[in-house]
């Protein structure tokens, strides 16, 4: 692999994927020996939500488990909107998953006698948790597969930023304009994977990365994809509130080994409540919404026999407490709803193909109808594994497209980023209702008709939660808390700036 290979290797028969988190470096591994050329905004291994994943991958390991038990729990999990077929196709390919990061020698934790260590997240029916580190597992699972790409001659990486999408005449994709160092780049390419996550930069309290603002959705739409489900957006309840920005997180997994939510004068938080501290996110994060809406303090309470070897057991959160100043053996840490996940996005088919020809999806970027309304811990890094070769699969069906016809240069308007983040936060949260959306589609459309990639997600997904005149899973309507018949929401970049369109200045 050549790191600084230069832009003519993007050839009309290479695959360009792009995005270098688990999904993207999968997708390119599952693709080889076929040519690949992988564009990745930061160098491999930085920038990506997949380093900071600390609960692990979901797969039945265990000998009281198995797959449908797992797929019944996503599921139950996705509040009626996940997909049997592929909640059942994504579970029985999670064990061979597993296998094969092992024999990638990703560094998994083992028990006493050799087998993996196997760890209980909440909706989890057992334990099957595969953990790294402890609480390192989305770490050591991309240095496993960085390592993996390096290795492989087909793929070569290119650093740039993917600015727009080109078609040939008959509309499938033909390729990518890129940009590096201030110049556009044109990449011919017989098809374009998308493997560039999610959206949790776009609000003031999020566990994800700076860049996570939806840049492969706007990619996705403008080549006219459809987008689906993306209302639904997944609040971890657990980041640590200790005014940092992105939030660091307390992993699920510690609930899961016992600790509890509580007030400040330790009474429990999630008591009465169905599951309690083990409850869907969606759950959790909205109690401790609502306690912060009345007044109330909430804390993650590790203290005793797990915050003393929080060191051990969970090394990430103890480091985060150490910077932040907290003793977890004596310290409750203070805790609040933080976006985490988007379960919306391009919507795909079992092979992970777009409504455009060319253009496919992997990983949080995508609706593969896995996650419905609420995705189940620890579902994700394992989706984005099972996808790829699917997709790498359905690629050799794929004819070559035509020459790809010229881009105009349109210069971007810059982001008004703090602003959008606080739209975000403000109407389009944890709890939501009409006159709060409705806000939030009259000050985001300006921009996104402007051509803010930003605030274009930022509206698809306002408009989308409009639209849902419910309550189901992460979605969550005051004005609106019954559910309605079961039905995806889907829409396209045209349906959007001609449907809610406002007389409202920018931001005002």
């Amino acid at each position: 692999m050549n790191a600084h290979a230069p832009f003519s290797f993007a050839t009309p028969d290479r695959v360009i994927v792009i995005g270098a988190g688990v999904a993207g470096l999968a997708t390119a591994l599952r693709l080889a020996p076929r040519p690949v050329t992988l564009v990745t905004a930061s160098p491999l291994g930085l920038g990506t939500a997949t380093g900071w994943a600390q609960g692990g991958i979901a797969a039945a390991m265990g000998e009281d488990d198995a797959p449908a038990l797992h797929a019944a729990d996503t599921l139950a999990a996705g509040a009626g909107l996940s997909e049997p077929e592929v909640a059942e196709r994504v579970a029985a390919a999670g064990p061979g998953l597993i296998e094969w990061l092992v024999g990638l020698n990703a560094p998994f934790d083992r028990d006493t006698v050799g087998a993996l260590a196997l760890g209980l997240e909440a909706a989890h029916s057992r334990r099957r948790i595969v953990r790294a580190g402890g609480d390192s597992t989305g770490r050591l699972v991309l240095e496993t597969l960085v390592r993996a790409v390096s290795a492989t001659p087909s793929i070569d990486v290119v650093v740039a930023q993917a600015r727009h999408l080109m078609h040939d005449r008959q509309g499938a994709i033909a390729g990518v304009v890129c940009e590096r160092g201030g110049t556009r780049l044109r990449l011919a390419a017989r098809a374009v994977v998308l493997t560039t996550g999610g959206i949790g930069a776009l609000y003031t309290s999020t566990t994800n990365p700076r860049g996570a603002t939806g840049a492969g959705l706007a990619l996705a739409a403008r080549a006219g994809a459809s987008l689906r489900d993306m209302e639904f957006v997944q609040f971890h309840p657990t980041a640590i509130a200790v005014g940092a920005d992105p939030m660091p997180l307390a992993t699920e997994a510690l609930r899961g080994e016992g600790a509890r939510l509580v007030d400040g004068l330790g009474a429990p938080i999630m008591a009465g409540i169905t599951g309690g501290d083990l409850a869907p996110r969606d759950v959790v994060a909205r109690a401790i919404f609502q306690a912060q809406a009345r007044g109330t303090q909430v804390f993650l309470d590790c203290r005793g026999a797990l915050g003393a070897r929080m060191a051990t057991r969970f090394p990430t959160v103890a480091g985060l407490c150490a910077t932040a100043g907290i003793d977890p053996q004596h310290e409750a840490i203070p805790v609040r709803p933080a976006a985490h996940y988007h379960m919306g996005g391009v919507r795909v088919d079992g092979s992970g193909a777009s409504t455009v020809p060319g253009l496919f999806a992997c990983g949080e970027v995508a609706s593969t109808g896995l996650h419905g309304a609420n995705r189940l811990a620890s579902n994700s890094l394992l989706e984005a594994m099972a996808f790829a070769p699917w997709i790498a699969e359905a690629i050799e069906a794929v004819p070559f497209p035509g020459a790809a016809q010229a881009v105009p240069e349109q210069p971007r308007p810059a982001s008004d980023l703090p602003t959008i983040r606080a739209i975000m936060e403000q109407r389009v949260g944890v709890v939501r209702d009409a006159d709060g959306l409705a806000e939030a589609v009259r000050r985001l459309m300006p921009a996104a008709e402007a051509g803010c990639d930003a605030a274009l997600v930022g509206l698809v997904v306002a408009t989308s939660a409009l639209s849902r005149r419910e309550s189901r899973g992460a979605h969550w309507r005051s004005d609106c808390p019954d559910q309605a018949p079961v039905r995806h929401t889907e829409t396209t970049l045209a349906e959007v700036l001609s449907s809610s369109a406002v007389d409202a200045p920018a931001f005002a």
